[in-house]
């Protein structure tokens, strides 16, 4: 059965709120060691996660604003670059986001086998 255009459309959109709702979840995790922007956006594609800098960038610095990274800025190469790693405010939430990561991600394996 072909998808036509209005389904890929909604297909579409369906998925990039679900990728909406992941995206500091895979940030946090990834961010215990200091990394830069295009590092952890590297590091993610790499995983299997494709995430642009006009995303990333203004997620980076809203979650520094909410107390849960902490960044400075280092010059390497001759410009400069602003590496940025969990607080312990970070930490925490991250232990707790990944908690109900695996509780929701249970119940969706559940509810979809069923």
């Amino acid at each position: 059965m072909m998808i036509d255009k209005e389904q890929l459309t909604n297909l579409e959109k369906l998925s990039q709120e679900l990728r909406r709702g992941i995206l500091v979840l895979a940030a946090l995790s990834q961010l215990k060691e200091s990394r830069y922007g295009y590092a952890l956006i590297e590091l993610l594609s790499q995983q299997g996660l494709d995430i642009d800098q006009g995303t990333l960038y203004p997620l980076l610095r809203r979650l520094e604003e909410q107390g849960l990274l902490e960044s400075e800025w280092k010059l390497e190469e001759a410009r400069p670059r602003r590496y940025y790693q969990l607080s312990e405010n970070g930490r925490k939430l991250l232990r707790e986001l990944t908690q109900e990561w695996q509780k929701i991600s249970d119940v969706m394996d559940q509810i979809l086998k069923g």
